[in-house]
C-alpha cells in the first residue's frame, strides 16, 4: 500500500507561504503570501513613525496613505484618549523621522473623535505642533475634517498666548509661511487676546506689519528680533547683514536670499546654528567656502555633530542625519546644480552622529543575526519620504546600530535565497547604503534567515529580520522555519521583526511569545530589540 502524504496538503509545521497556516488566524499580504495582521495600535504605530510618503512597493502613497487614515480612525473609535496619548508620546519623543504623520494623527482625533477625545487633541496641541511649521501643517490637515469651532480657536490661540514674548518673536521670524498659511493668516481666525504689551506689539506687526522700520533699536527686548528682522531686509552692505546676525542672532531662514551665498554670512551665522539647520545646509556652505578642510569652522560642525545632548534635545532623528550623510558625501544635490568637495571630517562626523542619534544602545552579549531583506519588494517607495532611502538601504543602516554595539554578531541578506552581503560595522554609512542598494532583485523568502543558520550549523540567540513582511515565495513559514530551528538545535531563538514600511502585515506570531514586532527607524528601536533578545 502507498502512504497517502495529507501532510503534503495539511501541517501546522511545514506550510507554503502561500497558504494559511492551518489555524493560525492569517492574512492575505499584497503580494500574494500569508502572514499575521498586526493589531490596531501597531498599525498606528508604524503610521506614526514611518508615514506614507513615497509608498511601497506594492502599495502607492495614496492607497497607504488611506489604509492608514482607516488605522487612526479605528484606533480613535477603539480608544480615543490612548490614541491621542500615543500620537503625543511619539511625537514628544522625537522617536520618528517626521512629525507630519503625528500632526495629521492629531487632526483627526480633534475631528473624529467623540467630545473628549477632540478635547484632549485640541489640548495637546502645543506638545505636537512646536513650531510654526507645525502649527501651519496642522491647519491645513485639520481644515480637510472640520470648520473653525469654538475648540479649534481657542486652541490656536492658546499656542499663541502661551508663548513668552521672545519665544513668540522667534517663531514668528523662523517659521514665517507653510501650506499656504502665514501667522496673520491663523490669527485672523483665532482672534487671541494679547496677555502682555509685548504681545500685543507682535500679534499687530504678524497682521499688519510696521510701515517704517528707524535704525534704532526697538526698545521692548523681546520685540527687538523683528526689529532685525525687519533691518536686516533693509540693509545693502555685507558688514551691517553680519552685524545684525551677530549680535540679535538671527535665524538664517531671516537673512534676505542674496546674502546666503556669502561665506562670511554663513561664519557668522554658524556658531549658534541649530543642529538641525545645519544638517540642511553643509552642502551650501561647503559650496560656498565657509567649510573647508582643516578650518575653525570644520571643528565647529564635527564638535555640534559629536554632542550626544545636543542631538538630543533638538530631537535629531537618525534619519535626518542619513539624509544628510548621504547627500553630502555624494558631493552634489538630487535637484538643482549645487556641487561641492565633501570634506572627510565633516563625512565621518556625519557618521559617528547617526549612532549617537540612536542614544545608547546596551550590548546584549548574545548570538545574533542580522538578516536583511534585500528583495524586490524593499526596493518600492521611500523611508520618511527620503529621496533614496529605500527600504532595503534604509534597513541595512539600521541593522548597523545593533551590529556596532554587539560583540557577536552576523549580518545576511535575503530575497528568495540568500545573497552575498559583505558589510561590516567598520564601514561607512554612505559606503553600506550604495553596496545595499545595487543588489540585485529577489523574490521574498522570510524563512531564509532560519532555513540558512539550521543548514549551516549557525548557533543563533535571536533573529532579527529588516522587511516588509511581503513574504510569498517559500515553501515553509518563518515562523514555522523559527519553530524547526528551536526543536532542531534545542536553542529558544527569538524572533525580532522590524518593519520597514508602514503596511498591516507581520511574519511574527502573535500567540508565540519569543517573537516581537518593532517599528523600523523608531528611535527607541535598538533598545527595544536589545532588552527583548535579553528578557
Amino acid at each position: 500500500m502507498v502512504l497517502q502524504k495529507y501532510f503534503e496538503y495539511f501541517s501546522p509545521r511545514v506550510t507554503p507561504q502561500t497558504q494559511p497556516i492551518p489555524g493560525a488566524g492569517q492574512v492575505l499580504n499584497d503580494a500574494g503570501g500569508y502572514t499575521w495582521a498586526v493589531d490596531l495600535w501597531m498599525r498606528l504605530d508604524r503610521f506614526l513613525v514611518l508615514g506614507t510618503e513615497g509608498g511601497a512597493y506594492y502599495s502607492s502613497e495614496r492607497q497607504l496613505t488611506v489604509e492608514n487614515a482607516q488605522a487612526v480612525a479605528a484606533s480613535l473609535q477603539s480608544d480615543g484618549m490612548r490614541a491621542v496619548a500615543r500620537i503625543v508620546e511619539i511625537s514628544e519623543s522625537g522617536r520618528a523621522p517626521k512629525n507630519d504623520p503625528a500632526l495629521f494623527a492629531l487632526a483627526m482625533a480633534a475631528a473624529l473623535g467623540d467630545a473628549a477625545t477632540r478635547q484632549a487633541a485640541l489640548a495637546a496641541l502645543p506638545q505636537v505642533a512646536r513650531t510654526g511649521t507645525h502649527l501651519f501643517h496642522f491647519l491645513a490637515y485639520v481644515e480637510a475634517f472640520r470648520g473653525w469651532g469654538r475648540g479649534l480657536r481657542r486652541a490656536v490661540a492658546t499656542w499663541y498666548t502661551n508663548k513668552p514674548a521672545a519665544a513668540l518673536a522667534y517663531q514668528a521670524v523662523k517659521y514665517q509661511q507653510r501650506d499656504g498659511w502665514t501667522h496673520r493668516d491663523a490669527l485672523r481666525l483665532a482672534h487671541p487676546k494679547a496677555l502682555t504689551n509685548q504681545q500685543e506689539i507682535l500679534f499687530h506687526w504678524m497682521v499688519k506689519g510696521w510701515e517704517t522700520v528707524g535704525e534704532t533699536p526697538h526698545p521692548e527686548e523681546a520685540v527687538r528680533l523683528i526689529w532685525a528682522f525687519e533691518r536686516v531686509r533693509r540693509v545693502e552692505r555685507l558688514n551691517d547683514v553680519i552685524e545684525l546676525i551677530e549680535r540679535y542672532d538671527l535665524p538664517w531662514e531671516c537673512v534676505p536670499s542674496q546674502w546666503l551665498g556669502k561665506a562670511d554670512v554663513w561664519r557668522a551665522l554658524l556658531p549658534k546654528l541649530p543642529i538641525t539647520a545645519l544638517l540642511r545646509n553643509l552642502a551650501r556652505m561647503t559650496a560656498g567656502g565657509a567649510l573647508s578642510a582643516l578650518s575653525a569652522e570644520v571643528a565647529t560642525v564635527t564638535r555640534k555633530l559629536g554632542d550626544r545632548d545636543v542631538l538630543r534635545k533638538a530631537r535629531i532623528h537618525p534619519i535626518a542625519v542619513l539624509a544628510a550623510l548621504t547627500t553630502y558625501a555624494a558631493g552634489r544635490g538630487g535637484r538643482g546644480s549645487l556641487r561641492w568637495e565633501p570634506i572627510p571630517a565633516v563625512v565621518d562626523a556625519l557618521d559617528r552622529a547617526f549612532y549617537l542619534a540612536f542614544g545608547n544602545v546596551e550590548a546584549t552579549g548574545k548570538r545574533i543575526v542580522l538578516a536583511l531583506d534585500v528583495s524586490g519588494s524593499m526596493s518600492g517607495g521611500s523611508v520618511a519620504g527620503v529621496r533614496g532611502l529605500t527600504p532595503r538601504t534604509a534597513g541595512a543602516a539600521m541593522a548597523l546600530v545593533t551590529a556596532t554595539a554587539e560583540p557577536t554578531v552576523t549580518t545576511i541578506g535575503f530575497s528568495h535565497e540568500m545573497v552575498p552581503l559583505a558589510i561590516s560595522p567598520r564601514q561607512r554609512l554612505d559606503d553600506v547604503i550604495r553596496l545595499t542598494d545595487n543588489l540585485p532583485f529577489g523574490r521574498t523568502d522570510c524563512a531564509q534567515p532560519m532555513l540558512w543558520a539550521l543548514e549551516r550549523g549557525v548557533k543563533a540567540d535571536a533573529f532579527v529580520i529588516y522587511t516588509d513582511s511581503e513574504t510569498w515565495f517559500g515553501q515553509i513559514h518563518p515562523a514555522q522555519a523559527l519553530q524547526a530551528y528551536r526543536r532542531k538545535t534545542g536553542i529558544a531563538a527569538k524572533l525580532v521583526v522590524v518593519a520597514m514600511t508602514s503596511n498591516g502585515f507581520s511574519i511574527a506570531d502573535p500567540e508565540d511569545a519569543g517573537m516581537l514586532d518593532v517599528v523600523g527607524f523608531d528611535a527607541a528601536a535598538p533598545q527595544v530589540i536589545s532588552d527583548f533578545i535579553v528578557s
